[in-house]
């Protein structure tokens, strides 16, 4: 009984690769993968269809191995999941004092409807059918792309739609703040002595 609890505890943590081999294979993935997704495009971040979706499934799959190796011990797995954590904090600590480099890494924004207009270029550019727009703005309450003053595709892949019109909700309390400032106003001049008579 006792055999098999030492071949249990030597198989679950007895690591079969060497430990710095075990800290450099996800730091060289994670590396590989930013890079891989910054030059597959915005687009891949904002898993516009279900294709985009399951690419980054099939991702963590692929490069799993690559990541652990031949070595499925637990204590290789803490040691795999401690290098990335520790890797992604250092590089955003980094990336947060330099913000030109972000700014070189990360793009910029790209307006994909500009005062109303689809703005065909970008949309192409960006590999974004006039349809996975629409249904993204759909997501997100809109019931057309004609409601849609602009669109920007931001730096992280998040898509950022800006109404026509104003939000009703927003244009009722524009109005209540109004008529309150008017009762104010007058209550104000209410309050105020009248000036003395000769």
């Amino acid at each position: 009984m006792t055999g098999f609890f030492l071949q249990l505890f030597g198989d679950m943590f007895y690591l079969g690769l060497p430990i710095l081999e075990k800290v450099l294979r996800p730091i060289i993935v994670y590396i590989f993968l930013i890079v891989g997704l910054r030059l597959a495009g915005k687009r891949e971040l904002a898993q516009i269809n279900t294709f985009d979706f399951v690419v980054l499934l099939m991702l963590s799959n692929t490069v799993q191995n690559a990541i652990i190796g031949d070595d499925n011990t637990v204590t290789g797995g803490i040691i795999g999941a401690i290098s990335l954590l520790v890797a992604n904090y250092l590089v955003v600590r980094f990336m947060f004092r330099h913000t030109k480099l972000t700014q070189l890494l990360d793009g910029a924004p790209v307006t994909l409807i500009k005062h109303g207009k689809l703005q065909r270029r970008q949309l192409d550019h960006e590999l974004i059918t006039r349809n996975e727009l629409m249904a993204a703005a759909y997501r997100q309450g809109f019931r057309s792309l004609e409601n849609i003053e602009e669109c920007v595709l931001e730096t992280g892949g998040s898509l950022a739609f800006i109404p026509k019109d104003p939000n009703p909700a927003r244009t009722h309390h524009d109005d209540i703040v109004r008529r309150l400032d008017l009762i104010s106003a007058q209550l104000q001049a209410l309050k105020s002595p009248s000036a003395p008579q000769e």
